[in-house]
């Protein structure tokens, strides 16, 4: 066993800005028992002048693995194989890490030996509007983003690759992450984890900053490849497929009818719409201090669920009805 406690491990490709704010961020841990390892597949390695200040820093050694345009689940495992803790923590490079994040999960570890774990995320105060918007609409409790990381929820709880961690041995008993995968591989490896009888466990003050998308086309895109991600999951393992999985086609679904049946002077579903719009407005109001930031929470809400749903529908009926052996194009 390692005297190396915890290595954290993120794959980048390209956005250095995030990925120098990532890594800085990790330069405040008070907790120093860890490396980083980057699985980077930036082409031209355009990423590595960027990277040069953190090579020779005093609280954390860094490697970097590259490899041109390395795909995600393969920069994870191939940053796996050159790690060194005990503990791999799996962390997106749009994520600022608090200071005292690794003290939360060691105390945690201490008191519950957890094979797999992850904790929630947040935005920050500095980040932008839209930014706390989305962040809204993946987590609040008036969304679906409300049946992840309660507490209710974490007998079988999936950790999500931007906050994830795992004990060397099961990551490497499972054999990693699956690079058949290019979209929902970490809940893949959670569920893989969970079948072969390794613990899962939440860690609520182990959360991360998640910086998220910087436009709303860009976050309906990462939704719909989400959506689209949950049929190739219920392909891989039936039983992974929930009620609340149909929640955001049947939301698309239920929006659009409002609003055909609203040309008829049938107002009754467009009212119930209506009312769960000024629910978030209000919601998101509160919990941001802002209303700005309660307007933009209905526009991500509508973004998220038609997204996803249509992701989802899309290949439901790929793959489902129409039987094709491979996803729609995520």
């Amino acid at each position: 066993m390692s005297n190396l406690k915890y290595s954290l491990i993120s794959p980048t490709f390209g956005r250095p800005e995030e990925v120098t704010e990532f890594l800085e961020s990790l330069l405040e841990q008070d907790y120093h028992s860890f490396e980083v390892v980057l699985g980077d597949g930036t082409p031209k390695d355009a990423l590595r002048p960027y990277l040069k200040k953190f090579i020779n820093n005093n609280t954390y050694n860094l490697t970097i693995v590259y490899e041109e345009f390395l795909p995600v689940s393969d920069a994870r495992n191939k940053a796996a194989a050159k790690a060194k803790g005990n503990y791999f923590i799996f962390l997106d490079s749009d994520c600022i890490i608090p200071k005292d994040y690794l003290k939360h999960i060691d105390a945690a570890l201490a008191e519950n030996e957890l094979d797999l774990f992850g904790g929630p995320d947040a935005a920050r105060s500095d980040f932008s509007d839209l930014q706390k918007a989305i962040n809204y609409s993946m987590t609040a409790t008036l969304t679906t983003g409300g049946i992840r990381g309660k507490k209710k929820h974490v007998a079988n709880y999936h950790p999500r690759g931007f906050n994830m961690g795992i004990r060397r041995e099961a990551f490497f008993a499972v054999d990693g992450y699956n690079t058949d995968f290019i979209c929902g591989e970490d809940v893949e490896l959670s569920i893989r984890l969970i079948a072969a009888g390794f613990k899962s466990g939440f860690i609520p003050k182990a959360h991360v900053y998640h910086k998220r998308r910087t436009t709303l086309t860009k976050f309906y895109r990462q939704v719909f490849r989400f959506g689209a991600a949950r049929i190739n999951l219920y392909k891989a393992h039936p039983k992974e497929l929930k009620l609340a999985h149909f929640f955001p086609t049947l939301f698309m679904l239920f929006t659009v009818l409002s609003i055909l049946l609203k040309f008829v002077s049938i107002a009754l579903p467009f009212n119930l719409l209506t009312l769960y719009m000024m629910a978030v407005l209000v919601d998101s109001s509160i919990l941001n201090k802002s209303v700005k930031v309660g307007v933009l929470s209905i526009a991500t809400v509508f973004a998220m669920n038609f997204g996803y749903g249509f992701g989802f529908l899309k290949n439901f009926v790929w793959r489902l009805v129409l039987g094709k052996p491979t996803s729609v194009q995520l």
